[in-house]
């Protein structure tokens, strides 16, 4: 008898022994042909596909309920809005500088629109309304859809307003409010008088209001008063002062906040355009430095209370302390009412050595640092005044402006 487990060559699994069976497999059953699928994998893969088919069925349909809620979510939800054109009256003002969440904030809070989100959305879906809703005070309907609202403000026609002028004198503005009062002559100006202390000026002013009444337009009602607007007036004005940082540039002039305010007054008077302020702030400042009387003519004329091109060496020889002429130094009080442009041109002049300038005709300002240039240009200004019939034409200058003395500065 042969020991199997002693032999070479038989022991299981070596070289040319026979292949154990596989644990299973029923004796005798013949052994799979080589790369032949096992039916027991394929089962398992066709099962595998089929559940990778399922998942993906299902989370498929969850993505797509998912992409299908968030675009949901993305529109606009609908704003609480009336129908139709509303009734009653009631009066909504608009301030200086109003922007559309303001206005629609204003129209709720008065019962004329549902919501704010429904007015800022026709607002902005209207190229007619982009930047046409002005100041003033607009008579609307309770009730109103947010269409017919903003039809009302856009048309300028329905705002009731006061519009002030960038340089208009005092004189001027009192006038005015009574005219859109509806007020007596001279009222406002007495008001102004009379109520000094509820206009809030500073003390550096000396209780006048000269300069500090802000050109803008201001909302008006039924209820507004005389002293309501003078006091808006200031208070815009003491906004504007205090921006850019004005104090402390007035001091690195020399001067005194109600100095600048002086100064831009100057600047608003004499400008024949806004590109020309610095320029015309610049040679304020030259000419102060210097210690060179202005020789303004707005200064004269605002003496005077008229408003013209003919300053007469007579007019020259004016005793008042108005009369740059005459007195060193800028005048007592700002001779006009400043707008923007003409505050930020006394806050930030342009650079230059000018000592003189003169507009020869409309458009055509010629500064220089030349005595000698600057009697040729007024030369020329005065030919021109001549050619076109004036009465008057300005005399030599010495000055900033057109006209002055003979002498020399």
């Amino acid at each position: 008898m042969t020991d199997l487990d002693l032999t070479p060559g038989l022991s299981p699994g070596h070289l040319g022994a026979p292949a154990t069976e596989p644990e299973g497999r029923p004796p005798g059953a013949p052994a799979p042909r080589p790369g032949a699928p096992d039916p027991r994998r394929r089962r398992t893969g066709l099962a595998c596909l089929l559940t990778a088919l399922s998942l993906i069925a299902v989370f498929g349909g969850i993505g797509l309920a998912g992409f299908s809620w968030i675009q949901g979510q993305r529109k606009p939800p609908a704003a609480a809005d009336y129908q139709g054109g509303g009734s009653g009256s009631v009066q909504v003002s608009v301030p200086e500088g109003a922007g559309l969440s303001q206005i629609a904030s204003a129209l709720v809070r008065n019962g004329v629109v549902a919501s704010s989100l429904a007015f800022t959305r026709a607002a902005r879906g209207s190229a007619a309304a982009a930047g046409r809703i002005q100041p003033g005070t607009y008579t609307l309907r309770l009730k109103m859809s947010a269409a017919a609202a903003l039809a009302v403000l856009i048309d300028p026609a329905n705002a009731n307003g006061l519009t002030i002028p960038e340089g208009w004198r005092g004189s001027q503005i009192y006038a005015a409010i009574d005219k859109k009062l509806e007020l007596p002559p001279g009222t406002a100006e007495q008001t102004a008088k009379d109520q000094l202390a509820e206009l809030g000026l500073p003390e550096s002013v000396g209780g006048n209001p000269e300069g500090y009444l802000f050109p803008a337009t201001y909302a008006v009602t039924d209820d507004t008063t005389a002293v309501d607007l003078l006091k808006q007036m200031v208070e815009r004005a003491g906004k504007e002062f205090a921006r850019d940082d004005a104090e402390v540039v007035a001091t690195n002039f020399g001067q005194t906040l109600y100095g600048l305010v002086t100064i831009a007054s100057m600047v608003q008077a004499e400008a024949d355009n806004v590109e020309d302020m610095g320029k015309v702030a610049r040679v304020i400042y030259n000419r102060l430095a210097k210690n060179m009387p202005l020789q303004m003519d707005s200064t004269i004329n605002y003496a005077m209370g008229r408003s013209t091109l003919n300053t007469s060496v007579t007019d020259t020889r004016l005793d008042s302390p108005y009369n740059t002429y005459k007195h060193p130094g800028l005048p007592p009080t700002p001779i006009s009412n400043p707008g923007r442009q003409a505050i930020m041109a006394a806050v930030d002049p342009a650079p230059g050595d000018w000592l003189y300038f003169v507009t020869v005709k409309p458009g055509d300002t010629r500064f220089t640092d030349s005595f000698d240039v600057q009697q040729k240009n007024v030369a020329e200004f005065n030919a021109n005044r001549a050619s076109a019939g004036a009465s008057t034409s300005a005399s030599a200058p010495a000055s900033a402006s057109a006209p002055a003395s003979p002498g020399a500065p």
